[in-house]
């Protein structure tokens, strides 16, 4: 059976787990807009969440924050990214987190896409990796590392001659996909063909429609993504599933139920 959580405040996020009855959350760990350090913000701390959730059965996922941009070929966004990444991966790494979820990122429209896929390999091959770095597809962009599944390809291709590689994975956004322009029938296969695995999901509608290119999440069968399909994704990417969706508790919660009740 899959395991189904949701993206949480990261004040407490073992309360919040019990309180959607999952094992599953992911929060951030600071500003998700900042440039600043990671923050745990936990009463008890690095270790006491660690421990904490670890005695209560739930893990732990970490979504760095959406400055970071590994891709650029400025270097004023590339250079200060990676040391955030970094940081992130760390902290995570004590706070006994499965992995850390990152965006692919993206160049300028007239730039050459190639030296966004080289400043990835670049990035994995200087990373230290105590913990998988989980890398997700994005839903805008025309010149986006991890839009496309032809973008995609090109990404694992850079960054399969890094040191490091192994500890790659991937996260596949349903509403990404949806509005990037990916058929979901069989987007599932495709990254499979091409990374291997599928780490993660996140499980979200979309408020827009098929390739529209906006990043704006909805409540199941609320949104343009056929519930089957949503569902069928989920399950044949056999990885634990995030609903990043809005409604705080109560409406994670009943996206939760939804989303077990489609997949038995």
């Amino acid at each position: 059976m899959t395991d189904i959580g949701a993206h949480v405040e990261q004040e407490d996020p073992v309360a919040e787990a019990r309180a959607r009855d999952t094992t599953v959350v992911q929060f951030f760990l600071g500003d998700p807009q900042s440039y600043k350090g990671p923050v745990v913000r936990y009463a008890g701390g690095a270790a006491g969440l660690r421990a904490d959730a670890e005695a209560a059965g739930i893990s732990l996922y970490v979504h760095a924050p959406y400055p970071i941009n590994v891709a650029a070929t400025n270097n004023r966004i590339r250079i200060p990214g990676r040391k955030l990444l970094q940081q992130h991966l760390l902290a995570a790494a004590e706070i006994g987190a499965k992995g850390v979820i990152v965006h692919g990122g993206h160049l300028g429209k007239d730039e050459d896409a190639s030296i966004g896929f080289d400043n990835w390999r670049k990035c994995v091959d200087g990373l230290d990796l105590p913990i998988p770095l989980l890398i997700e597809n994005t839903a805008g962009g025309d010149n986006a590392m991890a839009r496309r599944v032809d973008a995609i390809a090109r990404l694992w291709d850079a960054i399969g001659s890094a040191s490091g590689s192994d500890d790659v994975g991937f996260c596949l956004d349903t509403c990404h996909a949806h509005a990037g322009g990916n058929d979901l029938s069989t987007i599932v296969d495709q990254v499979l063909a091409i990374t291997g695995r599928i780490d993660l999901v996140h499980a979200n509608d979309s408020r827009d429609e098929f390739d529209s290119g906006a990043d704006r999440h909805t409540n199941f069968g609320s949104g343009f993504i056929d519930a089957a399909e949503l569902a069928d994704v989920v399950r044949a990417a056999g990885a634990p599933a995030v609903c990043e969706t809005p409604g705080g508790v109560d409406g994670q919660s009943a996206d939760i139920q939804w989303l077990r009740g489609r997949l038995g």
